[in-house]
C-alpha cells in the first residue's frame, strides 16, 4: 500500500502540471501542451505552473511511481498553492531529512483510481453532499460540491477548490487545485 501511495503521490505532483485545461485536446498547462498519451510525469515536467510540485516529487523519489501504470487521480497544487504555505515550509519539506514527511504530504494528493470530476460529483451527491476520499498517503479528504465546483477539505480543515478538472493522462487524470492539502499531525 505504501508503494502504491508513493506512486499515487508522484502521479499527483506530475499530473498537476498537466491539468490546466479540462476536456481540451492537448490542453495547455503552464505554457505547455498536455498529451493524453503521455504519463503524468512526462507532461508535468513541462508545466511552468507546477515546478514546485515537480521538485517535490523528485525530492520524495516518486518520479518512477508516477510514471507507472496507475491509474492515478492526482489533485495537483499549483506553485501559487505552495507559495501560500507558511514561510519556509516548502524549503523545510524539501530537505533530505524530511523525505518521509514530504512523501506523506504528496501522497495525500493521490488516489489509486481514475476519477473524473463527474464520478466524484456523483459520489458526493449519492452520499448526501459529502464523500470521503481515501488517498494513497492514508489521508481522508472530504469532497463536496460548492456551486458546481468540487472542493476537498483536508484533515487540518483546509479547503482546496478544483480549478481545472479532468486533464487526462495515459496513467490517470489530474485535477488542478488551488491549495496544498495537509495531513493531520
Amino acid at each position: 500500500m505504501f508503494t502504491s501511495g508513493i506512486r499515487s503521490f508522484a502521479a499527483i505532483a506530475i499530473v498537476a502540471a498537466s491539468a490546466a485545461i479540462a476536456h481540451a485536446e492537448n490542453p495547455m498547462v503552464g505554457g505547455a501542451a498536455m498529451y493524453a498519451d503521455k504519463n503524468i510525469v512526462e507532461n508535468a515536467v513541462n508545466s511552468k505552473d507546477h515546478t514546485t510540485l515537480v521538485a517535490a516529487v523528485k525530492a520524495a523519489g516518486l518520479v518512477e511511481t508516477l510514471q507507472g501504470k496507475g491509474p492515478f487521480t492526482v489533485f495537483a497544487p499549483t506553485n501559487e498553492a505552495f507559495d501560500a504555505l507558511p514561510a519556509g515550509t516548502v524549503d523545510t519539506l524539501l530537505k533530505p531529512e524530511n523525505k518521509d514527511k514530504l512523501t506523506t504530504v504528496l501522497t495525500c494528493h493521490v488516489v489509486s483510481a481514475d476519477a473524473m470530476s463527474s464520478a466524484i460529483a456523483k459520489m458526493v451527491k449519492d452520499d448526501g453532499g459529502e464523500h470521503d476520499v481515501k488517498t494513497v498517503g492514508g489521508c481522508v479528504l472530504k469532497a463536496k460540491d460548492d456551486g458546481g465546483k468540487i472542493t476537498l477539505t483536508d484533515e487540518t480543515g483546509g479547503t482546496a477548490t478544483v480549478t481545472i478538472a479532468d486533464v487526462k493522462q495515459s496513467n490517470g487524470v489530474i485535477h488542478v487545485i488551488d491549495k496544498v492539502l495537509l495531513p493531520k499531525g
